[in-house]
């Protein structure tokens, strides 16, 4: 998740779990810790793309780490914090603040190495976006309220909360799932891997991949509360397979990079649908029923002993944002914006 509510769910955990410990530097403790896992952000190498994203949210999120980065936390805090707190209370604090960090991007959509090194793939719960602003208010209303009264109830009570919005989203996965499954079932496709995913901001409008046969069929999902589901149907892509590519030499840099990528998306990987150079990551993109990714590699068949480019397609406009607006309402939907260009070019 982003880094203020990282802060802010170690703030609250740690806030909720002292006793006799003043708030405030209970909360500035956790807040501080749970920022740090996020310094994996600065391993990279100049000239392998794929290296940063790689181990984001790698080991630095892992369950096993946890005590190692709560060390340094706590070395960071205690000459600040030593004439008021022993080191095993600061290292306490530290803990809990540190913990969150890697479970709540566990239960986010594009999830962490949580059990690393004893699992090495990716966890992703999908019960929760990587920025949800109802998530974060739950966590700032308490942090303030524990600041402000100097109590660790609105701590635990925002906790609670915190637990109860992450249950929901839970919930929301799995009709949206079943929704999905109902969905191939009504074409007649066997499906043979299915994922769902919350969309930015909010657990309503779902996204729904699914692999049957040689293609992917991505759909938007809108799960309401009080309002009956809604399918807003997507495209199809085929899957990509490097034997589609009999030109490139298997022993080739850009083949391993090409098997890194497709690991790091969990196989779902497709060409992008208006550049055939780009292999895309089908599970993101702007749209929820859109095939155009959210990032990928440029395949270079010229250069193929160089590291691959990692390329982003993050440009909206009024078109897009009025379209996903529009699924998140419930409403009727124009032509999809990517066709609409397609067709005026």
């Amino acid at each position: 998740m982003d880094l203020l509510t990282h802060g802010l769910a170690g703030a609250v955990m740690a806030q909720s779990a002292a006793r006799r410990v003043p708030a405030r530097l209970a909360i500035a403790i956790g807040f501080f810790a749970g920022l740090l896992a996020d310094l994996d952000i600065l391993i990279s190498a100049a000239d392998d793309p794929l290296f940063n994203i790689e181990y984001h949210r790698h080991f630095t999120h892992s369950l096993f780490f946890v005590p190692l980065g709560a060390l340094g936390a706590a070395l960071v805090a205690w000459p600040f914090a030593r004439r008021r707190l022993r080191f095993a209370t600061i290292y306490l604090l530290a803990f809990l603040g540190f913990l969150t960090s890697g479970l709540l991007d566990t239960c986010t959509s594009f999830g962490t190495h949580w059990l690393w090194p004893l699992y090495g793939e990716r966890l992703a719960w999908n019960i929760i976006a990587i920025i949800d602003p109802l998530f974060t208010l739950i966590l700032l209303v308490a942090v303030i309220l524990a600041w402000r009264r100097d109590s660790v109830w609105p701590a635990r009570v925002g906790v609670g909360l915190a637990v109860l919005y992450l249950l929901l989203g839970l919930a929301q996965r799995e009709r949206a799932a079943e929704l999905a499954t109902e969905l191939a079932a009504g074409r007649g496709h066997a499906v043979e891997r299915l994922e769902v995913k919350p969309t930015l901001g909010n657990l309503v409008l779902w996204r729904s991949i699914y692999q049957s046969g040689e293609h992917f069929y991505v759909d938007a999902l809108r799960i309401g509360f009080l309002t009956p589901a809604r399918v807003y149907p997507g495209e199809s892509v085929a899957r990509f397979a490097p034997e589609h590519l009999p030109e490139l030499d298997s022993d080739s840099r850009l083949s391993d990079d090409i098997a890194r990528f497709t690991h790091f998306s969990n196989g779902f990987v497709a060409l992008h649908p208006q550049q055939p150079d780009v292999l895309g990551d089908v599970r993101y993109a702007l749209l929820p029923n859109s095939t155009v990714p959210l990032w990928g590699i440029e395949l270079d068949l010229t250069q193929p002993d160089r590291h691959v480019a990692f390329l982003t397609f993050r440009q909206t406009d009024a078109a897009l944002r009025r379209a996903f607006l529009t699924m998140l309402r419930g409403r009727d939907l124009e032509e999809a914006p990517e066709r609409q260009r397609a067709s005026d070019e």
